[in-house]
């Protein structure tokens, strides 16, 4: 979350209410879009139903689409914006651990907070997961120090590590979430499910 209050003399701590606003729409979006359902995120995987996928790749896409308008416009320094640290082994254990989860779970970190807050039960049981999996995490850290930290590459942006220019990138990656929505769409009709009331 970067500096949204920069020229109005309010202290730099009013972001954390603009996150806490915005935290809270996004949570009640998820809510209202049927996202507090465990059953999205596992049709995701099994097929029945991808509109987990097509909404966060719509998301990721207008994000993205939209900063290099700002940028374009001279309204965002796209080089004051966060570029996670890439650590190569840990980004793939991690994302083997935590698609497991999500699986397993029936909820991202996002979708299960937002169950968790209308009171679902199995959302209570991935959040007490989620945060034993971070105590172990923390608890055996200096064991796992070195294959945590190994194969650093630094705050890569994909276009840079192909070598292509922004523009071409969100070219392609639009080209590509319009293939993916199609395969989605065939997945939907061939893994249809009839409709369950979820009422965990």
């Amino acid at each position: 979350m970067g500096p949204i209050v920069t020229y109005s003399g309010l202290p730099e701590s009013i972001d954390l209410l603009f996150a806490l606003l915005i935290g809270i729409g996004f949570g009640f979006a998820l809510e209202q879009a049927g996202f507090s359902s465990s059953r999205k995120l596992a049709g995701m995987f099994y097929g029945y139903d991808t509109t987990v996928l097509k909404v966060f790749f719509t998301a990721a896409i207008v994000a993205l689409v939209g900063s290099q308008f700002l940028s374009y416009f001279g309204l965002l320094d796209l080089s004051l914006v966060y570029v996670n640290e890439y650590y190569v082994k840990a980004a793939i254990i991690g994302g083997i651990i935590m698609g497991a989860g999500f699986i397993m779970g029936g909820f991202c970190p996002g979708t299960g907070l937002s169950a968790l807050s209308i009171g679902k039960i199995d959302a209570m049981v991935f959040a007490a997961g989620g945060l034993a999996g971070a105590f172990l995490f923390a608890e055996t850290y200096p064991f796992i120090k070195n294959l945590a930290e190994s194969d650093y590459k630094g705050p890569v942006r994909i276009d840079e590590a192909l070598g292509i220019a922004p523009g071409l990138f969100i070219l392609l990656l639009i080209l590509a979430a319009a293939a993916m929505f199609w395969i989605a769409e065939l997945a939907e009709k061939k893994f249809a499910r009839p409709e369950i009331t979820d009422n965990i």
